[in-house]
Order: C-alpha cells, then structure tokens, then sequence
C-alpha cells in the first residue's frame, strides 16, 4: 500500500506535464495561425492598391505621356509588391512602391487639369484609403508576430517550441519608416 502514494504522485505529475504540453502546443498553433491571417490581411490590401496603380497610371499618362520612366518605375515596383512571398521581400517592395507613387503625384502636380479630373481624384481618394488599411493590417501582422515571437522565447516554452515545429517569425518593417509614415499625398 505504501507504493500506491509514490505511484499517485508520479501520475499526478505526468498528467500535469501532460497538460501543460497540451495547453503549450494549442496556443502556439492558436498565434501561428493569427498570424498568417495577419499576413493574408496585408496581401490583400497590397493586391487591392497593386489594382489600383494600372488604373493611375493611366490617368495620369494621358495629361504626361512624356514621363514614361515614372511610369516603368511604378510598373516595376507593382510587379515586385505582387512577388513578395514573405515579410521581408515585401518591407523591399514597399520602399520602391512607396517611392514610385510619391513621382507618380510629383508628376500629377504639374498638370492642374489632371488634378481637377474626377477619375485622378477617386483614384487617389482609393489610395488612401487602401493604404491606411495597409497600415492597419501591418500593426495587427506585427502585434501577432510580437506575441508569438515572445511565446516561443520565453522558459519553458523555449526548449520544446522549435522541437516542435514552431521558429520566430519576421516582422513586417521597412528600412525607411518614414517613407510609410504617411499614406501619399497630393496637396493641391
């Protein structure tokens, strides 16, 4: 009889364990899932304003077809934006994209018939708009990929995380955060 309290103990301690591992391995899968939801989110806001740019570039084209190096380089940086496959070719992208579209409305500036055209307007009201979605789904990629990061980090998760199958992932930053501060704007 006296085994039977040792026995006890050590199962007791086992389903403990047990648990812990469980609870452990479903909020780790619950955070790896958020985020690529997260991530889904910023792709498709990055779609939706790579949709947008074809249509910008042809309004303004028609007021400044002599400008066909700002329009290559929109073109460029749109095809690298839909490319991105991860976190880190996108913060690259974004750069260029970000870059392109302040010298597509740099152009715009000097066409004041182009900034009176209804089509031009909407477009930019679209940009915006979708880039303040970008914004916001990026801040919500990046509080994900905080949170899981730091549960795989911190003891005891630590030491059975990358066992099993779980690695940090990368932030969604861009090298020039000033560059993203502000959605582009065209002050007329």
């Amino acid at each position: 009889m006296e085994w039977l309290i040792p026995v006890i103990i050590v199962v007791v301690i086992l389903v403990i364990i047990g648990i812990y591992f469980w609870a452990m391995y479903n909020s780790l899968v619950t955070l790896n899932v958020r985020v690529d939801e997260a991530w889904s989110d910023i792709t498709v806001q990055l779609k939706r304003r790579a949709d947008l740019i074809p249509n910008l570039i042809e309004t303004v084209k028609g007021y400044a077809a002599h400008e066909k190096s700002v329009f290559e380089d929109v073109t460029k940086a749109r095809a690298e934006t839909l490319s991105a496959s991860g976190p880190a070719e996108a913060s690259v992208a974004e750069n260029h994209i970000q870059t392109a579209l302040r010298s597509i409305f740099a152009v715009a500036e000097a066409y004041p018939q182009l900034q009176a055209s209804q089509n031009f307007l909407r477009l930019q009201s679209d940009l915006v708009d979708t880039e303040d979605k970008i914004q916001a789904a990026r801040r919500f990629y990046n509080g994900g990929v905080r949170e899981f990061n730091t549960k795989i980090k911190v003891f005891p998760n630590n030491m059975f995380a990358k066992r099993l199958g779980f690695s940090a992932r990368d932030f969604f930053e861009v090298a020039d955060a000033n560059a993203i501060a502000e959605p582009p704007r065209v002050q007329f």
